[in-house]
């Protein structure tokens, strides 16, 4: 996919293409290159969706080979319980490749019936993965090759 029927010069298109990488609004790259807002704006909305299709391209690829598995908790610090029986934060999983890529997505809870589903999908059966001790990787459901990594604090 690629940016079509954009009247902008080409040299304005790059101006605004790295103030979207610098993170300046784009109200304000508008102001410094002398352009309508509205036009910086729908410059920066056809850069999104540029990145939005590209990400749904990468998301539909199947890991193989050796694969590393966590669930991490984010959200604001709360007082009492921490941990997994925190209320308020989100779960996210995620599943790394050995050569960089990275998938992560929002799951309702660190269960097996949250987190199977996935690993199912993103994973090649015969797969070397990699995990924490958490006993949601119901390893016996799965066809790969589990090995769990054992933290000692």
């Amino acid at each position: 996919m690629k940016i079509t029927h954009c009247k902008l010069k080409k040299k304005v298109q790059k101006e605004l293409l790295r103030f979207f990488v610098l993170e300046v609004t784009a109200r304000f790259a508008a102001d410094i290159l002398g352009i309508h807002p509205n036009s910086a704006v729908l410059f920066y909305r056809k850069i999104r969706m540029v990145i939005s299709h590209r990400l749904t391209l990468a998301a539909d690829e199947v890991f193989d080979g050796s694969v590393e598995l966590d669930e991490s908790y984010f959200g604001g610090r709360r007082k009492g319980r921490r941990g997994r029986g925190a209320a308020g934060k989100v779960v996210v999983f995620g599943i790394l490749k050995r050569n960089g890529r990275v998938y992560t997505v929002v799951v309702d809870n660190a269960k097996s019936e949250s987190l199977l589903p996935v690993i199912k999908k993103k994973i090649m059966p015969d797969s070397i993965v990699y995990t924490d001790s958490l006993s949601s990787y119901d390893k016996n459901a799965l066809l790969f090759w589990f090995f769990t990594l054992v933290t000692l604090y």
